[in-house]
């Protein structure tokens, strides 16, 4: 099954988080940080951050389908389970013993004082912990897909990981926005609970600023993630008080850093130049005219260099839009596909 010659005795494997908010024992431990607040009062909390409509389902046979050279795919999760047996026994049988559940409790061995934890930002700083994950790994949100054949170099080279994005220059005037808008609320309006929604860019920029950077960030879009291992590890010993303050935060929030930027920034740092295009189709299609998501597959099918495709908040669009995306990842997967 691995069959790009790279891969060789240092194998590959793939992490995906994965929530089910409408599992009602999700609810149950959710409901006691809430601080009697509605969800939608905390930026961190919002229903649609944990909603499932089994996008994972295709996130797994996607890889299964397009990146053959994948040893283990590992499912970190909350003492829930997605239900993917069926279905990868009926399509991929050679690899359902490769296919792991992984617990919250495993990957915070040793800080289950932070459980449980509603953060992704905080889940994702700890994946690398998952015991007997290869040094190379490549990290999924659940609502990210591969759309064509993928090869190791795709994701390492000299294994180092594949770097996807470019550099920006410091976010200051989003920084300066989010301390006035923070005074305003709470000194002028009386909202004491106030914090601001998490930033995608401010949360790479700390991790720039964190590894050292001053003047420019590396900012990446949602793509699979390449990481390594060795440099999270090396990071943990180095700074294990970070890791303290980092999953101190039960949601999603704007003092976190996104620790996939830090190991990122960490490997420019150290002198590694694979840098690339992000090749990714980024789709969201809430509340979008008529006909958005067939043009974003017609892209997908005309684009012959976009690999990886990334559909975000599928629960708030319509059943026929979802039935179209996953109708046609559903014919991607039975097509005879080649290199």
């Amino acid at each position: 099954m691995m069959n790009d010659a790279e891969t060789g005795n240092n194998p590959i494997d793939v992490v995906i988080s994965w929530v089910d908010g409408n599992d009602p024992n999700h609810q149950r431990k959710m409901n006691p940080f809430l601080d009697n607040r509605v969800r939608k009062d905390i930026p961190g909390a919002n229903p649609t951050r944990f909603r499932s409509v089994n996008e994972i389902r295709y996130c797994v046979l996607s890889i299964f389908t397009f990146a053959p050279f994948v040893r283990k795919v590992f499912i970190v999760t909350d003492e829930q389970d997605p239900g993917l047996h069926d279905d990868v026994e009926k399509y991929f049988p050679e690899r359902l013993r490769l296919l792991k559940i992984i617990d919250h409790k495993e990957v915070f061995k040793d800080y289950g004082h932070f459980l449980p934890t509603f953060s992704s930002r905080a889940i994702e700083s700890m994946i690398w912990r998952i015991d007997g994950l290869s040094d190379r790994f490549i990290y999924f949100n659940d609502d990210s897909f591969l759309i064509r054949n993928t090869r190791v170099s795709d994701f390492f080279i000299q294994n180092r990981p594949v770097l996807r994005g470019g550099w920006l220059p410091s976010p200051w005037p989003r920084t300066l926005w989010l301390g006035f808008q923070s005074f305003m609320k709470k000194s002028l309006m009386g909202r004491k609970d106030f914090q601001p929604k998490p930033s995608y860019h401010l949360a790479q920029w700390l991790a720039a600023k964190k590894a050292g950077f001053r003047y420019r960030y590396f900012y990446f879009n949602h793509t699979p993630y390449s990481i390594s291992k060795p440099t999270a590890e090396k990071f943990y010993k180095e700074d294990p008080r970070f890791f303290e303050d980092h999953l101190q935060h039960r949601f999603k929030n704007h003092k976190q850093t996104n620790f996939i930027s830090l190991l990122y920034h960490l490997e420019l740092k150290n002198g590694n130049k694979n840098i690339r295009k992000p090749d990714v189709a980024y789709v969201n299609p809430t509340g979008r005219q008529k006909g958005y998501i067939d043009r974003k597959i017609e892209l997908c099918k005309r684009d012959e260099r976009i690999k990886f495709l990334c559909v975000q908040s599928m629960d708030l669009c319509n059943k026929e839009d979802q039935d179209k995306v996953f109708t046609w990842l559903e014919d991607l997967f039975h097509k005879p596909h080649s290199d």
